[in-house]
């Protein structure tokens, strides 16, 4: 078992989003992105990967595939990593997210138990 705290990964920059990583392993990620006010995280996707997204605080906009839903603290969602996300701080205080990315087994390798 490990063992981290989140407070120290709440680490926010005046410039621009950060990122940091909790924890690694095999072909899964877990990290914590955090926004100041009006930051964001661009377009973009994570192809055979599923994406959980979990507000630690603050809140904000989420676009997955062209359409916007609010996100506050305590919200959770799940998307696929085809699918075209963003994520943008429009609230008036600091925003994290801790993020899940796992790799989907492609099916053509899964064997049948």
């Amino acid at each position: 078992m490990e063992k981290k705290e989140l407070l120290p990964v709440k680490e926010y920059n005046q410039d621009k989003f950060t990122k940091r990583i909790i924890f690694k392993s095999g072909e899964s990620v877990v990290f914590v992105l955090n926004f100041m006010p009006g930051q964001e995280l661009p377009t973009h996707q994570h192809p055979g990967t599923a994406v959980f997204i979990l507000v630690l605080d603050g809140g904000g906009t989420v676009t997955v595939n062209g359409e916007e839903s609010a996100l506050v603290k305590d919200d959770v969602i799940s998307c696929e990593g085809e699918e075209h996300f963003s994520f943008k701080n429009t609230g008036s205080t600091p925003t994290s997210l801790y993020v899940v990315l796992s790799k989907i087994p492609d099916e053509r390798y899964v064997q049948n138990i």
